[in-house]
């Protein structure tokens, strides 16, 4: 199977190749196809916040954490700033050698404004490898309380944007479960995440909850999506923020009540900044 008319005018079909969407004879089959097909859809909510901040500085600074193999920011550097003359890329990752093969992919595709930082999410917050403001941060399934780190990444950067696809929310649920008899004693809610599922899915959307919450306080105004059909993945929440928005006046009380009300306060430090 494969036409390549599916391929973007200007692709680089090394870096397709690469990343394993192409064949290395150049074709798509079924899975490469879907693969491509998820890739493209999740450009098309962060190409629009490029454009936008391009055209007000001429310039732009995207920031992805837990990278992987950096796929989103190899696509969207060569989607869009490959064409351009300034705009800059960080990777930050904290797997070695994908850090090792990543750059030197980007070294020999001649993708200078690309780099890619041995870092934790948290560390990130602080190194001096990192500008002090960014534009854009995106955390595509960085695990559990790497997202929270993102976040608090984002707003210590002053970012324009951020884009989330929160994965694996495990310390919530982990809360949750912990006080569970003291919760069903309390209040009848409780029997929402009675059950070891439950209390788990409900966890992953209550993380996200206060998440949402948490961003409106800071002055971010949400969207909140799936990124893909559910039957690819069930980690499909889209969360897209934009600074500049009033903060919503009652979304830290909101937090607070939710963390009082689910038995949660232990939990108030991670969600206080």
């Amino acid at each position: 199977m494969g036409a390549i008319a599916e391929i973007r005018p200007g692709q680089s079909l090394e870096l397709l190749k690469e990343l394993h969407i192409l064949t290395r004879d150049g074709k798509l089959n079924q899975d490469s196809r879907r693969k491509l097909k998820q890739v493209y859809h999740l450009c098309q909510f962060i190409e629009p916040l490029l454009e936008e901040t391009y055209a007000a500085n001429g310039d732009l600074t995207l920031v992805d954490h837990g990278a992987g193999k950096s796929y989103l920011g190899f696509i969207l550097y060569d989607l869009f700033l490959k064409s351009r003359d300034a705009g800059r890329v960080f990777g930050i990752e904290t797997r070695t050698e994908l850090v090792e093969r990543s750059s030197e992919l980007a070294l020999r595709l001649g993708f200078d404004r690309l780099s890619l930082l041995n870092l934790t999410v948290e560390d990130s917050i602080g190194s001096a490898r990192l500008p002090p403001q960014v534009d854009i941060v995106t955390a595509l399934h960085a695990c559990d309380t790497a997202t929270d780190d993102a976040i608090r990444f984002a707003l210590a950067k002053q970012a324009s944007f951020i884009v989330l696809v929160p994965c694996c929310q495990a310390e919530v649920a982990a809360a949750l479960r912990r006080h569970k008899n003291e919760s069903l004693a309390r209040t009848a809610l409780a029997e929402i995440w009675r059950h070891p599922i439950h209390t788990r899915e409900f966890g992953s959307h209550v993380t996200n909850v206060l998440r949402c919450l948490l961003l409106e306080a800071h002055g971010y105004q949400l969207t909140v999506t799936e990124l893909v059909g559910w039957e690819h993945s069930m980690k499909n929440e889209l969360i897209v923020a934009r600074r500049g928005a009033a903060p919503r006046g009652n979304a830290r009380a909101r937090l607070e009540q939710i963390l009082a009300e689910l038995n949660l306060d232990e939990l108030r430090g991670r969600f206080a900044y």
